[in-house]
């Protein structure tokens, strides 16, 4: 996938914002460094973050606008980031959050009836979700009829392979409810995919 774009546009905004904020150091040098640095970034994780993002939202359009607003957020309060995180996790938290708001602000109402993120949904997912991943189409058709929380959770533990503490992180739950809504969660799509008539090697092993 390309990601170009993206970038481009993240870079043109921190251009602009350390060029009206920088007091203490060379404006210059200060744009190269962190320039660099959400470069480093972006090329790291933001195609993991970009596809996490559309399998929740469904629309690549959408889903590059809140990858954008997810790596200018980081920018902007990378003095906020805990050292006892990983990059990958606190960048995961902020791109969970950013999502969140979205559909906050889209329908109050709904999110917080909890009838947030997508609803079951039968339309074919979007074709860029189908190129960037090998896992089968049914897996994530199944996946989207699950309940939001589920959701999640396996996107973050079996797709995106977190661990149970850093889903904890992201998703700021405790590490007894992320195992909890985990078992749960695979008992659900386990039941989907044997609807449809698949089974994934999403089980295979250890749950």
């Amino acid at each position: 996938m390309n990601n170009r774009g993206v970038k481009i546009k993240i870079n043109k905004l921190v251009t602009n914002l350390l060029t009206s904020s920088s007091k203490y150091i060379e404006k210059e040098v200060l744009i190269l460094v962190r320039k660099q640095e959400l470069t480093d970034w972006f090329d790291d994780y933001g195609e993991s973050i970009l596809t996490y993002i559309l399998l929740i939202v469904r629309d690549y359009e959408l889903a590059e606008d809140l990858t954008q607003e997810t790596f200018l957020k980081a920018f902007k309060n990378h003095n906020q980031f805990q050292q006892n995180a990983a990059i990958k996790t606190w960048l995961f938290a902020i791109a969970h959050n950013t999502t969140k708001d979205y559909f906050r602000k889209r329908n109050p109402i709904k999110y917080y009836l909890d009838f947030s993120f997508n609803e079951k949904d039968e339309q074919p997912l979007p074709e860029q979700v189908v190129l960037m991943n090998d896992e089968n189409e049914q897996l994530y058709l199944a996946i989207q009829q699950l309940k939001p929380t589920y959701k999640q959770v396996i996107t973050l533990r079996k797709l995106k392979e977190f661990s149970t503490q850093e889903t904890a992180l992201i998703l700021k739950w405790s590490e007894s409810k992320v195992k909890m809504t985990l078992k749960r969660a695979l008992e659900a799509l386990k039941e989907e995919l044997l609807k449809r008539g698949h089974l994934d090697g999403l089980f295979r092993g250890e749950i």
